[in-house]
């Protein structure tokens, strides 16, 4: 339907209501209100369906964006969830946490001069209305294989390639070292960006189509990486990135200076009902800087602003249009009264008992290096005092000893120490054995973790495939 499309010469790009920043700095809640039908519709119909979608080649997932939108716009709903599903096991949770304005927003052929479609909030929609009315329904598979899988890790790439597995056939037990499941998206995503009832929601549909959940269970303590493999025919290891990149400066070991994870998990937890905030990690009535320039540096100070932090700052050494994280949130943390000092990086932690300042320096970016990014510099005769009582270390994750941790030595890996896998199998240097997620990959989005699960998904069902007790064609 012709008419029902191309209508973004006529229609501006219409978000979400958003709470206004006075509201929202004061609770977790999402701060974007849902579509109205009406609205979704005619927000879907700004896509020009282009020849070549350049919103779908940038997606990870490779999603059929424009597809689901003419199909949005048409009020086709059903099929439109059907579609969007067809590619991405998790597409309420990509609706709210991805970086849209880097990824398929960010390259929607209509964003000069007239703004891109707003695909993050259509699929938000899209799957939210599913979910509502029955749409969505828990992994059947059409008859069972006979194998087992095992699954470490409960995270977006362990959680995909359980459900593709389930789907498929396949017994899958999911073992995790946490009480819930969901990983970094349950402990590490505040609830003003992805509320938990939306990860929960998701966890009770796969435990519904049978896949069982081990949690607080700890690979060698529980069991060795060598048990497990006896007790499934293949192995998935999908651990993720925790272990946080430290810091080298004077006095970055005097209390209150913590990590970021350690921060969020405190503030997820007290939000589900854990218990009181502890160990220093509550905002409450102080001035708070954190330093790094990802999201998960917007995590931290937009969660700050929402305890009372009596400042936030956020520290990082490049600017703001070489900044990692999403310019959206960026902006949102603008507008909830987060200061920021670009262009500057700490040099040492001054305090007696409890740090009480960042000592930090003016730098400017110099030559390209091998990675293409400007070299931050230090400015000559340019420090200056900020004051802190609690400072947060947003600076990324590095994987934790998976070796060591397993009891398996004979896990290769990178000189980063991520696990090493076969491009083609996706298999570790253990036979049966594969690994998806940031424990390959480094520290990245939720939207590539669950690509890499469904890769990986699609991998073992080869390779189990090839033994099955009885001959099964692979599909």
């Amino acid at each position: 339907m012709v008419e029902e499309l191309l209508k973004f010469v006529s229609i501006q790009q219409g978000l979400p209501g958003k709470r206004p920043a006075a509201e929202r700095r004061h609770d977790f809640s999402e701060i974007y209100a849902a579509y109205d039908p009406a609205a979704a519709g005619q927000q879907a119909s700004r896509c020009s369906q282009c020849g070549v979608p350049f919103c779908q080649v940038h997606c990870p997932l490779g999603n059929n964006i424009p597809d689901w939108l003419r199909l949005t716009a048409e009020g086709r709903l059903e099929e439109a969830y059907e579609l969007a599903a067809s590619t991405n096991n998790f597409p309420e949770i990509c609706g709210r946490i991805c970086p849209q304005d880097r990824l398929c927003e960010g390259n929607c052929v209509i964003e000069k001069g007239f703004r891109s479609v707003t695909i993050g909030s259509v699929e938000k929609y899209i799957t939210d209305t599913a979910l509502e009315r029955g749409w969505v329904k828990p992994p059947r598979p059409r008859r069972e294989r006979g194998q087992s899988v095992g699954i470490l890790g409960a995270g977006p790439a362990g959680l995909a390639a359980a459900d593709m597995l389930r789907r498929q056939g396949y017994a899958v037990d999911v073992y995790d070292r946490y009480d819930r499941v969901g990983g970094l998206m349950i402990y590490g995503i505040p609830n003003f960006k992805l509320e938990k009832t939306v990860v929960a929601r998701r966890h009770d549909l796969l435990a519904a189509g049978g896949i069982r959940f081990h949690t607080n269970f700890e690979i060698g303590r529980e069991a060795t990486l060598a048990e497990l493999r006896a007790r499934h025919d293949a192995l998935l290891v999908a651990t993720g990135c925790y272990r946080a990149r430290p810091l080298q400066a004077p006095g970055v070991g005097l209390p209150g200076i913590v990590a970021a994870l350690d921060y969020l998990t405190a503030s997820n937890r007290n939000g589900l009902g854990d218990g009181p905030l502890s160990g220093g990690l509550d905002a409450s009535d102080r001035n708070v800087v954190v330093i790094g320039g990802g999201d998960t540096a917007m995590d931290c100070v937009r969660t700050a602003v929402r305890q009372g932090a009596k400042s936030v700052t956020c520290l990082y050494r490049r600017d703001r249009r070489n900044m990692p994280g999403s310019q959206r949130e960026v902006s949102h943390a603008e507008e909830e009264g987060v200061e920021f000092i670009w262009l500057s990086a700490p040099s040492a932690f001054d305090g007696v008992g409890r740090v009480e300042a960042v000592l930090a320096h003016k730098v400017h970016l110099g030559v390209a290096d091998a990675s293409g990014r400007q070299a931050p510099q230090i400015v000559e005769g340019s420090q200056f005092r900020l004051a802190a009582d609690l400072v947060i270390l947003a600076l990324g994750f590095d994987p934790e000893d998976v070796p060591t941790l397993f009891g398996a030595p004979e896990l290769a890996v990178s000189r980063w120490g991520t696990l090493r896998i076969d491009a083609k199998t996706r298999m570790t240097s253990i036979d049966g054995v594969f690994a998806a997620g940031d424990i390959v990959r480094g520290a990245s989005l939720v939207v590539w973790a669950i690509r890499d699960g469904r890769d990986a998904a699609q991998a073992m069902h080869r390779y189990l495939a090839a033994r099955a007790p009885v001959a099964v064609a692979a599909e």
